[in-house]
C-alpha cells in the first residue's frame, strides 16, 4: 500500500503502471483493478473557476488516507491499494487524485476504491481555494457528493 501527497504534477497512468511493475509479489493473485482518476474541473457552484489551491495538513494527512485504506481492506479483500495526491496550485484538466485498488475479485476492487475516494473526499484533510475568473478568490466549504443531480 502506498500514499502520496506531492505538490508535483503527475502523470496517472504512468504512475499506475510503474506501481503495478513494482508490486511483483502480487503476480497471479490479482484478478481486479479498479481506478479512479480525478481531475480539476474549470467550474465549481455555478461559477468558472481558472486556478485552485489545494492546502493539507502535513503528516495527519498520509496518517488519515493511511486509515482510509485499511477501512477498506477490512471491509473488503484488498491486496494492495495506491492514492496519490495533488497539493498546491492546480489548473484545470490537471490530475488531483488517483485511488488504484487490486483485489481477487471485481466487486471488491469497484467497491474499496469507491469507498476510498468517497472518504478521502469528507474526511482527510485538505483544503480548496479558488480563484474564479473574476479573480475573486473563495475558500469550498464542502465538497459534492460524487454525483450530479438534475435540478
Amino acid at each position: 500500500m502506498a500514499v502520496i501527497v506531492t505538490g508535483a504534477g503527475f502523470d496517472p497512468w504512468q504512475e499506475l503502471q510503474a506501481y503495478q511493475q513494482a508490486a511483483q509479489g502480487l503476480a497471479g493473485q490479482v484478478g481486479a483493478t479498479s481506478v479512479f482518476v480525478g481531475t480539476m474541473r474549470d467550474f465549481n457552484e455555478g461559477s468558472g473557476v481558472q486556478a485552485m489551491t489545494l492546502e493539507h495538513y502535513p503528516g495527519m494527512t498520509e496518517k488519515q488516507l493511511a486509515a482510509i485504506v485499511a477501512e477498506a481492506g477490512r471491509q473488503w479483500q484488498v491486496l494492495d491499494a495506491l492514492i496519490i495526491h495533488r497539493v498546491g496550485e492546480l489548473l484545470p484538466n490537471d490530475p488531483i487524485v488517483l485511488v488504484a485498488v487490486w483485489t481477487s475479485h471485481r466487486g471488491d476492487a469497484f467497491d474499496a476504491c469507491r469507498y476510498i475516494m468517497e472518504a478521502l473526499k469528507s474526511k482527510a484533510p485538505f483544503w480548496k481555494k479558488e480563484r474564479l475568473l473574476s479573480a475573486d478568490e473563495r475558500w469550498v466549504g464542502k465538497n459534492t457528493d460524487g454525483y450530479h443531480r438534475a435540478p
